[in-house]
């Protein structure tokens, strides 16, 4: 049977810290590079204050900073990022009040690719964002 997104967030694995020994685009050779948890992404979002927008290439930075690291794992961000915004909206749409969910409209810009991707819609995303007058600053 199919994991439910709640799943997929609630059961991962811990996070890595590992050396990168090749460049790949921003991050050079020798560079510690963080590879988070879901439960990592989650809680950052979940600590991002009402009407504040984190965006992406900052939560990296931000997580990269609190556990020592140079930088990020893109793509594993990436991926954990939908899966907490996925497990949010599904608990939402079980009748969880949206004060109680991950505020993930707070990291996720509208204009995105993922928002584009997201089973709640660009319409969703906007509307809270609106509600908490986020303006979208991508030097956060």
């Amino acid at each position: 049977m199919k994991k439910t997104w709640v799943e997929k967030r609630e059961n991962c694995k811990e996070h890595q810290i590992k050396t990168i020994y090749k460049t790949i685009t921003d991050m050079p050779s020798g560079s510690l590079m963080l590879i988070p948890s879901t439960k990592i992404v989650d809680k950052f979002v979940r600590n991002i204050p009402k009407g504040t927008f984190v965006n992406f290439k900052s939560l990296r930075i931000k997580l990269a900073n609190k556990f020592k690291c140079d930088v990020t794992c893109p793509l594993t961000s990436g991926i954990f990022m939908r899966i907490v915004s996925e497990a949010a909206y599904e608990e939402y749409m079980s009748g969880l009040r949206l004060e109680l969910i991950t505020p993930f409209w707070r990291a996720v810009d509208s204009n995105s690719n993922l928002a584009k991707k997201l089973e709640c819609g660009v319409g969703f995303i906007i509307e809270q964002q609106e509600k908490e007058e986020i303006t979208l600053n991508p030097s956060l």
